[in-house]
């Protein structure tokens, strides 16, 4: 892989025009994961690009970032029904471009130069505060905002990664999250590569037979996913595809119990809930395994506490504050989630503002509501975005969200509340089912579950629907699903 990345970087150079910036336009596999390689070998940064939103917003992206050229493959182009971009290069001519002499030399050159000669010849010099990528967010409407990320950022969460996940070369992660997502670029391309572990690339993360086939093939042992991927490989994976696997991760999203007991139940291991963002380059907190040390019948060390998203990593800091005021809160009381660390982006690409305003005394704003133990362990009760002020009161859609599939008795995410305008009350729940069947009996059972009134959707603002829609990061499109409630509620 080494050689290939550097014979792709010297053809790079003669054919990108001038300029920092690339973009590229790859799903996650062994050509894009050597781009990216190749690419900041010659001291370029590149820009993967959302292949899953529409081609005018990812141009608008490209264009936001100054990326002067996108590297690309004609048979994606193909298969995405898109036009050629502009400043398009293409990554199947470097093969054909590549003469033989070259590769030999290249060859050579590895095996015959020590580490610190290789890394002169082949690597550009990159300070820390240089920028490794930019990330854009989700973005409904207009472009996405730019996340900035340096190569410091980037480092500092993949060193505190290798602290506490303990791997070795015998693992293998199976990458399965677009490059374009944080978690993506920083743990399943980059982490493998400084750590010296293998990796597996598929680009649909939702091919779950293939991802079951693969992680057998290749004895995957480490996979990190959302909640919503690892619901579906319920469904369709058999259980000795996973037998390899040591270690899995659930973030971007809640982990529901049921799912994480589901997923024991069927495979063995109970899933690790982690928390992060692509402003956090991006993992901030994660549960790790128990420290079992050998002969001794109870664990020495306790990683993993169930329903939270674990501890901060190594060398960051995590408090709680009141949203209002800003007065830090003690254990266990809920407020505004607050991160520091060197894991915090450089800002928004463009936008000062925006930057300054997610910031507070060089914390950064995370939008989320959660709380800290005595034992340092931290638990996501909501997000911010995710309340609704019915009556003066705010409501937590997630609680109601999670109620429901109890009370359902379902795994897979079946329903998602969405607030809509009431003139009345300010706000209302609207609740969107997927495949659910006994409505009535459902909207019996939450009246008699305990939850405040307040809390209760009414019988007629639960609204059936064909299909979530989901972000190429596997997290549900909160957008989407806000204009669908809007339409189910007649707003």
């Amino acid at each position: 892989a080494a050689i290939e990345a550097r014979l792709l970087s010297l053809w790079l150079r003669r054919r990108l025009p001038e300029g920092e910036r690339v973009g590229v336009l790859l799903p996650p596999c062994a050509a894009a994961a050597l781009a990216n390689v190749a690419l900041t070998l010659e001291g370029r940064v590149p820009i993967n690009l959302n292949y899953t939103a529409s081609e005018e917003l990812v141009a608008g992206c490209a264009e936001k970032a100054g990326a002067r050229a996108v590297l690309t493959s004609r048979r994606f182009l193909e298969k995405l029904g898109w036009k050629e971009p502009p400043g398009a290069v293409f990554i199947e001519d470097a093969a054909a471009e590549t003469s033989k002499t070259r590769a030999a030399l290249a060859a050579l050159s590895f095996w015959a130069l020590p580490a610190f000669l290789l890394e002169r010849r082949w690597c550009r010099p990159r300070r820390l505060d240089e920028l490794a990528t930019v990330i854009f967010t989700s973005g409904s409407t207009g472009v996405p905002k730019g996340v900035m990320l340096t190569q410091a950022n980037v480092l500092a969460n993949i060193e505190a990664l290798g602290q506490i996940l303990q791997v070795s070369d015998r693992d293998r992660i199976l990458g399965i999250l677009p490059f374009f997502h944080s978690f993506g670029f920083t743990v399943t391309l980059w982490f493998p590569l400084l750590a010296g572990f293998g990796a597996v690339y598929h680009h649909n993360p939702l091919d779950s037979r293939t991802i079951g086939d693969l992680a057998s093939k290749y004895a995957a042992t480490i996979l990190l996913g959302t909640p919503t991927f690892l619901a579906t490989y319920l469904r369709r994976v058999e259980p000795e595809k996973f037998k390899s696997l040591r270690m899995v991760v659930a973030g971007a999203e809640k982990l529901r119990e049921e799912v994480a007991r589901a997923f024991q139940e069927r495979f063995g291991l109970r899933p690790l809930e982690g928390y992060g963002c692509t402003e956090l380059s991006p993992v901030a907190a994660v549960n790790i395994p128990d420290f079992q040390p050998p002969g001794e019948p109870a664990p020495k060390q306790k990683g993993t506490k169930p329903g939270t998203i674990g501890q901060p990593l190594p060398g960051v800091v995590l408090g709680v504050v009141d949203p209002d005021t800003g007065v830090p809160l003690g254990p266990g009381r809920p407020g505004l989630i607050l991160v520091k660390g060197p894991n915090v982006m450089a800002g928004y690409l463009g936008e000062p503002e925006k930057t300054a305003a997610s910031m507070r005394d060089g914390f950064y704003v995370t939008g989320d509501i959660g709380m800290i133990d005595d034992d340092g362990f931290v638990t996501i009760t909501d997000r911010l975005s995710r309340f609704s002020k019915i009556a003066g009161e705010m409501v937590p859609h997630i609680k109601v969200e999670e109620k429901l599939h109890e009370l359902a008795g379902l795994v897979e995410q079946t329903f998602v509340v969405v607030g809509a305008p009431d003139p009345k009350r300010g706000e209302r729940l609207v609740v969107l089912c997927k495949g659910c069947e006994d409505l009535d009996g459902l909207f019996k059972k939450l009246q008699a579950s305990g939850l405040p009134n307040l809390w209760i959707p009414a019988r007629e603002d639960f609204r059936r629907v064909d299909a979530f829609p989901l972000l190429g990061s596997g997290k549900l499109d909160m957008p989407k699903l806000k204009t669908l409630a809007l339409e189910a509620a007649g707003a």
